[in-house]
């Protein structure tokens, strides 16, 4: 599961641009209000190059200090047809332009001055009938949803709020049926151009093609329905840079309706949400559901995650896969039934609700959890399998099996690139270190790990690959000229490169993956030498299969 390009966003006239992706280096890590906060402090330290972080424990970020949240034991951001949680004010605010149905919201934009606050009333609002009509706000510009305010593309026009402007909040509104079925492939319907600081707030944003949001810099996405989008209900990318993003408190579900993984067989690129090259973001008290792919899929370059609080519940893929990343804190969330769609179809490898592929901690990358990748405080109930922890030994900068096409790590990104690394360069440092993305530094515990096959299903069998946790590679073959070959990754993940799971509560047939990929092991041989995970960690069998 492993996507093959960053998405390519297009301008608000509808013709696709596309750039090369930039590396973000280890900038800073910036704050969005108040709600990043908490997780500013990023200890620093220095280390030799692809070595693991083992000896003493580094002091902790504020971020890691601090306890988890309580996993939620129900949904918390029940948003979808909540009409008290979406309904936007019964007058207009003071000041305000008032659009009733029978003007166009485009022209009145295009007539006022920026920072204007546009109010639209009850009913149905229209763009007109081209493909490209569109409402392209200018700066600090406010649109604000009386109760029953709906924008409907009627299926004609492709997009709703484009441009670059910069500060636009987009609230209360039903925003809907932008784009024909199977159009709009990694474009997104509101803040179409990833424009920093939008405010994307109280909203019903459905049945559109392509993304419900594109989520660019410093922007805030809370406490929205983001419901049957044809690919995603978000996705944060842009070719400059996104970075200090919160999605917090929405209902993002269903989507994927135009099953995008079927038309562009392997694409990875679907799901309910997905990031690309983010540094800085706080995913909090979101209900992710039902989405027709993966719940939420960080791919490639990003940094400095606080993932917690979130209900992740019947996705048919994965519920999280966080891959070619770095530094996150995935704490306090509640992963129920995923992975139970993908699952039997895929019984060569089990179908997680969190897949950590190619990703961990390092201290050279911006971030906080970039001393330890913390998997902690999260329960797991009746999910196909609970954590994979993978690295694909064949995967690395300047190898054709490096999906993320033209994208190098961002451990070293001045010496080693994409390009640089090559034939002639890897098996020398810093390049054999460098230009690989590990798994290394993720710690897995005080979890709980809960199966019951009956609940998931008669497909729900050992040999299914069903009801495991796993820590493995693939046995290094290509290319010719890699130095990873054979067994090097598969000792490197498990014993070299600080991944421990620990202090766990397992209730169910619970078995394991180590160390390579067909290596299916009970708990005592997990627990066991030479693997010794899970010390301290209890399992109850309450069942055969």
């Amino acid at each position: 599961m492993e996507h093959r390009d960053p998405p390519p966003p297009a301008t608000g006239r509808g013709t696709a641009w596309y750039r090369d992706a930039r590396i973000i280096g280890a900038a800073a890590l910036i704050v969005v209000a108040a709600l990043v906060a908490v997780y500013l402090t990023v200890a620093g330290g220095d280390r030799s190059p692809g070595q693991a972080q083992n000896g003493p424990a580094p002091t902790p970020t504020a971020a890691q200090q601090s306890p988890p949240p309580a996993a939620p034991t129900t949904p918390p951001a029940k948003v979808c047809n909540n009409v008290t949680a979406l309904s936007g004010p019964a007058q207009a605010p003071a000041g305000a332009v008032v659009v009733d149905p029978t003007q166009n919201l485009n022209q009145l934009t295009e007539q006022s001055p920026a920072g204007t606050t546009f109010y639209l009333t009850a009913g149905t609002h229209t763009l007109g009938t081209a493909p490209y009509a569109q409402v392209i706000p200018k700066e600090g510009n406010t649109y604000i949803g009386a109760p029953g305010a709906v924008m409907d593309g009627r299926k004609r026009n492709r997009y709703a709020f484009t441009g670059y402007a910069a500060g636009v909040t987009v609230k209360n509104l039903t925003i809907q049926n932008f784009g024909a079925p199977r159009t709009n492939n990694d474009e997104g319907v509101v803040n179409h151009d990833a424009a920093a600081r939008w405010t994307i707030e109280a909203n019903t944003i459905r049945l559109n093609a392509g993304a419900g949001v594109m989520v660019g810099d410093h922007n805030i996405v809370r406490g929205n329905c983001l419901q049957d989008n044809g690919q995603y209900g978000f996705n944060a990318y842009n070719p400059d840079k996104v970075m200090s993003i919160t999605i917090e408190g929405n209902e993002i579900a269903g989507n994927n309706t135009d099953d995008w993984e079927a038309a562009k067989v392997g694409c990875g690129c679907t799901g309910g949400g997905k990031f690309w090259e983010v540094t800085g973001a706080v995913v909090r008290g979101n209900w992710v559901h039902d989405n027709h792919s993966a719940g939420l899929w960080a791919d490639t370059n990003n940094t400095g995650f606080v993932i917690e609080g979130n209900y992740i519940s019947n996705n048919l893929a994965e519920g999280i896969v966080y891959e070619t990343s770095y530094n996150a804190g995935i704490r306090g969330n509640t992963f129920a039934r995923n992975g139970l769609g993908k699952g039997p179809q895929n019984q060569g490898f089990p179908t997680p609700a969190l897949y950590i592929s190619e990703s961990g901690s390092d201290r050279r990358v911006a971030g906080v959890f970039n001393q330890t990748f913390e998997i902690s405080g999260n329960v797991f109930t009746d999910n196909w399998a609970g954590v994979i922890l993978w690295e694909n030994a064949d995967r690395f900068a300047g190898s054709a099996a490096n999906t993320s096409t033209g994208s190098g790590t961002l451990v070293n990104p001045s010496v080693v690139t994409a390009q640089t690394c090559n034939a002639n360069t890897i098996k020398s440092e810093p390049y054999l270190s460098d230009c690989r993305w590990k798994t290394q530094n993720v710690h897995v515990h005080d979890n709980i790990f809960s199966l019951d096959p009956n609940k998931v299903g008669k497909a729900c069998a050992t040999r299914a690959s069903c009801g495991y946790n796993g820590l493995f590679s693939n046995w290094g073959t290509f290319p010719t000229w890699s130095p990873y070959q054979q067994a090097t990754v598969q000792d490197a993940i498990t014993h070299e490169q600080g991944n421990k799971f620990y202090d766990n509560t397992y209730r169910g047939p619970w078995n394991f993956i180590v160390h390579g990929q067909g290596n299916r092991v009970p708990w005592a041989s997990w627990q066991g030498a030479p693997y010794g995970q899970d010390p301290d960690s209890v399992i109850k069998v309450v069942g055969e299969r």
